[in-house]
């Protein structure tokens, strides 16, 4: 799904076992309270399915842990970028790209993130421009034989 080029994206696509999954989520339900860092592996294992409404629900915990766990901000802000690019949400992706690098703007593995994101971006735009292309000229291929047709 993603280019080789930036390892995070391997990472993020590397399927978790449902057992992992499993373990992460009894791990997280033997809390009372839950630590903000068993959401936060449950979390990740979220994401490191292939299903949509898991990688969602990944997404909404990383986010109120962004929200409200001052200590985990760096690490959840890293993986809802992840987890966007995974999702298609790319200009979800780049933002929280970017407000990695406006807190560490000489972080190479950020700038990586961005640059991994913008190519993405870039890559999936051209696809798009070559299929509507291709159902352009298709379409004007129509057109002009019934034109010829016509004659």
């Amino acid at each position: 799904m993603f280019g080789n080029d930036y390892n995070a994206f391997q990472e993020i696509n590397e399927e978790i076992a449902p057992e992992q999954l499993q373990i992460l989520k009894n791990q997280l339900e033997s809390e009372n309270p839950q630590t903000p860092d068993s959401q936060f592996n449950y979390a990740w294992g979220l994401l490191k399915t292939k299903n949509s409404r898991q990688q969602k629900q990944g997404m909404d915990i990383l986010t109120v842990l962004y929200r409200d766990v001052p200590r985990k901000r760096r690490d959840s802000l890293y993986y809802l970028a992840l987890g966007s690019v995974k999702l298609g949400e790319y200009s979800n992706a780049r933002r929280y790209a970017e407000a990695l690098l406006e807190k560490e703007p000489n972080n190479s593995q950020f700038q990586s993130l961005k640059k991994a994101i913008d190519d993405r971006v870039t890559e999936d735009g051209l696809i798009g421009l070559g299929v509507a292309g291709g159902v352009l000229a298709v379409g004007l291929g129509i057109m002009g034989a019934v034109l010829r047709k016509k004659r």
